[in-house]
């Protein structure tokens, strides 16, 4: 049976530290929704009850900034894939930081590695539901992938911005990130 309180408890911050992936939810008001696997190690910042930083690195598309600029709700989902089931979601309103924003420095101080960061989004925890997740199945971790953290490496900071402004400055749905603009 679902469980829902307004802020994260210590067997909640317990159960997310343990988690290896993610899964992160927005939706413009008009247009795809769109919902992205998360992994990587040192990404997901709990600052405290009802405060997460999530460090966003570029990729292929923008989804998540260009929504949040509509409509500034976010969910985001844990499941237990090994050990005892369980669902965590966080219903959240969020917002992007990015590097052209004068508090930068105040957010991504926060994070060990900082290459390739394209945003880091501020998210405030609104709910919290927690549910059986007696559907989930069990998954056996073996790591996570370098692929994307080895382009990175192999990559100057020059190279990460040309990509970003080719392929992360509009949404798959045709809308403006801001990324590069004020």
């Amino acid at each position: 049976m679902a469980h829902i309180t307004d802020s994260l408890n210590k067997e909640d911050i317990e159960f997310i530290e343990r988690q290896k992936m993610f899964f992160i939810s927005t939706a413009p008001k008009e247009g795809k929704i769109n919902l992205s696997p998360k992994g990587l190690d040192d990404t997901f910042k709990i600052i405290n009850k009802n405060k997460i930083l999530w460090l966003n690195y570029f990729g292929s598309g923008n989804e998540t900034s260009a929504h949040l600029l509509e409509d500034n709700r976010m969910t985001i989902m844990f499941c237990s894939f090994e050990g005892e089931a369980n669902i965590l979601r966080l219903y959240c309103k969020a917002k992007a930081i990015q590097e052209k924003d004068s508090n930068w420095n105040d957010y991504i101080k926060n994070f060990p590695i900082k290459r390739a960061a394209r945003q880091v989004f501020e998210i405030e925890i609104l709910s919290v539901n927690n549910s059986c997740g007696m559907g989930v199945p069990l998954y056996d971790f073996v790591k996570q992938r370098t692929e994307l953290t080895d382009y990175y490496d192999n990559k100057t900071k020059e190279d990460h911005i040309k990509y970003m402004k080719e392929k992360n400055q509009i949404s798959f749905d045709g809308k403006k990130t801001k990324l590069f603009e004020d």
